[in-house]
């Protein structure tokens, strides 16, 4: 088994450590942020996910892995930090690597011949060349005295852990050598099919997966908006649409949301904005389902305001971007929310899986349940599921109410 030396504590990081260590490897963990180290060095986690805070107690408590704010000497270095995107000169937004390339600098001074160092951030393509040229411009160490490759994290929230172990990877080297040494390592831990590439290859496999299905999902919130204005059930449309052996329809939302899914796209058309009109339109129309959402919302408390004959209260149920996670990246129900608060209307928020928020006053299911005259269910968090709904005014936008 391996010294490991990982870069970023955050939603992949952290649960990757774990995982790490119960395979046996000794894991540094390393974060920029000097109270998540404290968290994880008293075996506490700052994120929520299923598990991960008994597997983070457990291999604190063995010594297997401890956090830090710099990093150490390793066999293994990964870098699993945010590739956020900014807004560019022609209006796109574009990926951001700066974190990724400061993760490089910052394990460069601790390189050494034959070290493995795995990118697991999702990359433009390109970024792996970008990183060994920030590594040699540190170092001096040609790219092929070490073993580079890129390996994306694939995993689902909620099922971290478990998907770490079981999904398959794709591993791009920047040499034959380097993709082979990656797989090697992945072997110690992961039980799905390890398939190797080149860097570039293994790069653009993370953004397809993403516009892929960012692709599908804005068919079915346009099938949504159809369905709408024809009064015709959505999900049982789709349902029965599924029915055909080679049809599978996503589910609609309220957006999309996350930091994979809502941001990748991107990056492909960026690379090629010229070319890429279908992946382009797909994030528009994603986006403008929010935009929909809360022109809904407007004219229903205004019909309600009419009926009631003062401003109702309206209950937005859910603010994470997905299910039973309390992870607010590139969330639509929180930009819709948020929004809503703007506009000037009485909205009491829930969010089950968070105990605050910054800017957002947060209020239990029950007291939502009990003072709202619309509620609005924005994230099928399971304690949203069979509730007393009879003779409420509901706006479901994620099939919460539906029947399983």
């Amino acid at each position: 088994m391996s010294r490991c030396c990982l870069v970023g504590l955050g939603y992949i990081g952290l649960p990757t450590a774990a995982v790490l260590a119960q395979a046996g490897h000794q894991v540094i963990g390393v974060d920029v942020n000097a109270q998540v180290v404290d968290t994880v060095n008293r075996g506490e986690i700052h994120i929520v996910e299923p598990d991960l805070a008994e597997a983070v107690a457990a291999a604190v408590a063995s010594g297997a892995l401890r956090a830090q704010l710099t990093p150490a000497t390793a066999e293994v270095f990964l870098i699993a930090v945010p590739t956020p995107c900014r807004s560019g000169s022609d209006g796109l937004p574009r990926p951001n690597i700066d974190y990724v390339l400061a993760a490089a600098r910052a394990i460069a001074p601790v390189l050494r011949p034959g070290n493995l160092v795995l990118i697991e951030s999702t990359s433009p393509v390109g970024t792996t060349e970008l990183v060994a040229a920030a590594i040699t411009e540190v170092t001096g160490l040609e790219f092929d005295q070490l073993h580079i490759a890129y390996c994306p994290e694939r995993v689902l929230p909620g099922r971290i852990l478990q998907e770490l172990i079981s999904n398959d990877r794709v591993i791009g080297g920047l040499t034959p050598a380097a993709a082979d040494a990656g797989r090697a390592f992945y072997a110690s831990f992961c039980r799905g099919q390890l398939l190797t590439t080149t860097a570039r290859t293994a790069e653009l496999v993370k953004l397809t997966e993403n516009a892929y299905r960012d692709v599908n999902i804005a068919f079915a919130n346009e099938l949504s908006l159809v369905c709408d204005q024809l009064a015709i059930n959505v999900r049982e449309l789709i349902a029965l649409a599924n029915h055909h052996p080679r049809v599978q329809v996503l589910q609609p939302g309220c957006g999309v949301g996350g930091h994979c899914i809502a941001v990748d796209p991107w990056f492909i058309a960026a690379a090629a904005p010229a070319i890429t009109p279908l992946i382009q339109t797909a994030r528009r129309v994603n986006d403008a389902k929010s935009a929909w959402v809360i022109e809904q919302v407007q004219a229903r408390a205004a019909a309600l305001e009419d009926h009631l004959g003062r401003p109702p209260r309206i209950g937005c149920l859910g603010l994470a971007f997905k299910p039973d996670v309390d992870d607010l990246r590139e969330s639509p129900a929180l930009h819709i929310t948020t929004q809503l608060l703007v506009a000037g209307l009485d909205v009491l928020a829930c969010e089950p899986n968070l105990a605050e928020h910054p800017t957002i006053r947060l209020h239990g299911l029950e007291q939502v349940l009990a003072a709202a005259d619309l509620l609005v269910f924005l994230v099928a968090h399971t304690p949203f599921r069979g509730l007393p709904l009879a003779g409420r005014a509901v706006f479901d936008l994620c099939g919460v109410c539906e029947p399983l």
